[in-house]
């Protein structure tokens, strides 16, 4: 039995339609693209998750107490292409972290950049492609 040439692209084009939804992402839109924030502080837990990692930094408030922001960075799968693997950050370790920040005024962030007890630096690959993606300097926290 001969399937015809229509069905075949009538079941291709199905198949293809129902493995969109895998290919859906988030929107960046929560984050302040136009802004970037500095914070100094104390790697809390590093969360090397999918879809995202992430890093809680403790911070050091003005009134002498703490404050713990969330810093979204790219997939794990992503991370260690970049040369990030999942030890890079420990608990306690002292850091320097840019982000862009919640547009609602949360503690938390899209990450930037990271300053490592070493000196090192690590940066969003994905900024360093160009094209205007790299948002102008900000404030400091």
């Amino acid at each position: 039995m001969r399937v015809p040439n229509r069905i075949v692209r009538i079941i291709v084009l199905l198949m293809l339609g129902a493995g969109a939804p895998v290919l859906a992402h988030h929107s960046f839109a929560m984050f302040d693209r136009t802004k970037q924030v500095t914070l100094k502080g104390t790697v809390r837990e590093f969360q090397w998750t999918n879809p995202h990692a992430f890093i809680h930094v403790q911070v050091p408030a003005a009134d002498g107490s703490s404050d713990t922001w969330q810093v979204e960075l790219n997939s794990p799968n992503n991370l260690k292409r970049q040369g990030w693997k999942s030890g890079t950050l420990k608990t306690g370790d002292n850091v320097t972290v840019v982000l862009n920040p919640l547009k609602d005024g949360s503690k938390g962030g899209l990450f930037v950049t990271i300053t490592l007890p070493d000196g090192s630096v690590l940066r969003d690959a994905t900024r360093a492609r160009g094209g205007g993606d790299d948002p102008p300097a900000g404030g400091t926290q």
